[in-house]
């Protein structure tokens, strides 16, 4: 072990907080290792209602700094990824004997003026007596404000965000568990198992290390740090529904209901409607988190309130639920806790200021990402000196290099130079890739030079580039995270997929650990 690197940062956990932040340190000169126990975005990060936003609702709980913050990043990680990342328009109906008119014109006032919008449209007064947003509706509401935010794929992002921290010389490891780290003097002694092969095992040096876990940050106290009596988060628990297509606008829904509590309903993958979230608290092993009957019966019936045609349960199609690590902040209510993040440093428990520094990451969302890591950096910095300046505001990330507004002209360059390509494929692989859409093309001259198509334009050449430069293991990580093609595939195909991926080796990026 003498003669191995010692890396600046080991970092523990590939959701989107542990990949920002190593993006970020390996832009600036640190030398960083990654270690997920699953699939990248396997946890929180692929489980978000998929939104960049402000959090209007947080105004109510009098989070200022944070909604600014957030509102802030719109137009900032807008422009980073424009193919994943683009501008949604919001109608929240005013619902008699819920919030009044005059707070919510107050409450869209603030979120249009506090966050430096540039781009974004502001907000508008419809008359659903005439506007098209109503035709869903019941026919009882008769006005609503639309108001602008971001819709992104998360899984992507997360994706992303590490393609870019690989390109910068992070060694980044996917199902590799750190089972032990322990403090030798000023370094950390980080032990990493493959969860796939138990019998591999690896160990790492470094100067500093990040935990990074999410749900699991106090487990990784609790097991991998022998720590006791460790509670520092409030596990909340989201719940979301995907349902055939209740409409047909590009427009997205933000819907009130009595118990305080708001839900969305939003297009989703083409031809269905996504609707959630929940908020209650959430006991178990974050690894089991299931939608619960009793939240299907809110979602159904809190949608229903608004939509003329009801939502049954019979419609749903799929459902997802994720884990939010929140900092506990001893809120009464799990809708209450605080979305902002807290950063702690700490040293060995015998030598205050000294020992090697273990950065520990509370809560935060997926909007303010970006300046979790820088927040990060700064701490970073103060324990191992400072490298790079900050650069992540500006900087594009993979696929991402065309203007935040020019989707529509990308697509057209990709099916002039593709002429086999129609509009929704088209659409769909810029949508996932950006420009990096050419390397799953290649020199195709005809659809039929990509391979076997499992279903719904999902090729053989688009699951080798998965495969290859995204970490892609399993039919899961190529279906459910980084395509979502299983909304579309029958059980039949999804067991194609599931063969083909068995039956490819493990090239590229994905076999550097």
């Amino acid at each position: 072990m003498t003669g191995d690197p010692v890396h600046d940062i080991f970092v523990i956990g590939g959701g989107i907080n542990g990949c920002g932040i190593a993006r970020d340190a390996a832009g600036r000169g640190y030398s960083v290792a990654l270690a997920e126990m699953n699939d990248l975005a396997s946890g929180t990060s692929s489980g978000s209602t998929k939104l960049i936003h402000g959090g209007l609702r947080y105004l109510e709980h009098y989070e200022f700094r944070l909604v600014r913050e957030a509102l802030m990043e719109r137009e900032v990680l807008w422009r980073n990824a424009p193919h994943i990342i683009w501008p949604m328009r919001f109608v929240l109906p005013h619902h008699k004997g819920l919030r009044p008119r005059w707070l919510l014109r107050l409450g869209l006032f603030l979120y249009d003026h506090i966050g430096g919008r540039k781009q974004l449209p502001a907000t508008r007064t419809l008359d659903l007596r005439s506007d098209p947003a109503a035709k869903p509706l019941k026919p009882l509401f008769r006005t609503a404000f639309e108001y602008s935010d971001c819709w992104v794929n998360d899984a992507r992002l997360v994706v992303l965000n590490a393609m870019d921290a690989a390109a910068r010389g992070v060694e980044l490891m996917v199902r590799s568990r750190v089972t032990s780290a322990r403090r030798e003097g000023e370094l950390w002694i980080v032990t990493v198992q493959s969860v796939d092969h138990p019998e591999v095992t690896r160990s790492f040096r470094a100067r500093m290390l990040i935990n990074a876990a999410g749900p699991w940050v106090d487990q990784v106290l609790q097991g991998t740090l022998a720590r006791n009596d460790v509670h520092n988060v409030r596990l909340v628990q989201g719940s979301h529904i995907v349902v055939r297509a209740k409409f047909n606008d590009p427009r997205a829904f933000f819907f009130q209901n009595s118990d305080g509590r708001i839900i969305f309903a939003i297009p989703y993958e083409d031809d269905f409607t996504l609707i959630g979230t929940t908020d209650q608290d959430f006991k178990g092993d974050p690894k089991d988190i299931r939608i619960t009957e009793g939240e299907i019966d809110y979602l159904c019936a809190a949608a229903s309130e608004y939509f003329a045609e009801p939502v049954r349960r019979e419609d749903i199609v799929w459902t997802y639920s994720g884990v939010r690590p929140l900092y506990d902040d001893g809120a009464s209510k799990a809708q209450e806790a605080t979305r902002d993040y807290v950063l702690k440093v700490e040293h060995g428990p015998d030598a205050p200021g000294n020992g090697a520094p273990m950065l520990n990451v509370f809560g935060g969302k997926i909007t303010t990402y970006r300046r979790l890591a820088e927040a990060a950096l700064e701490k970073i910095e103060a324990e191992l000196g400072a490298r790079g300046p900050a650069w992540t505001a500006t900087a594009t990330l993979p696929g991402g290099d065309f203007p935040a507004t020019g989707f529509e002209a990308e697509l057209a360059r990709l099916r002039a130079e593709y002429g086999f390509l129609d509009d929704g494929f088209g659409r769909r692989l810029v949508r996932l890739y950006g420009t990096r859409a050419r390397m799953i093309l290649g020199s195709a001259r005809s659809k039929a030079d990509l391979g076997r198509d499992f279903g719904a334009d999902l090729t053989e050449s688009e699951i080798r580039y998965l495969v290859t430069h995204e970490w892609a293991r399993t039919a899961d990580d190529v279906l459910w995270r980084r395509t979502k093609r299983g909304l579309h595939l029958s059980e039949d195909q999804r067991a194609a997929v599931d063969d083909f991926m068995h039956s490819l080796p493990v090239t590229g990026i994905a076999a550097a650990e």
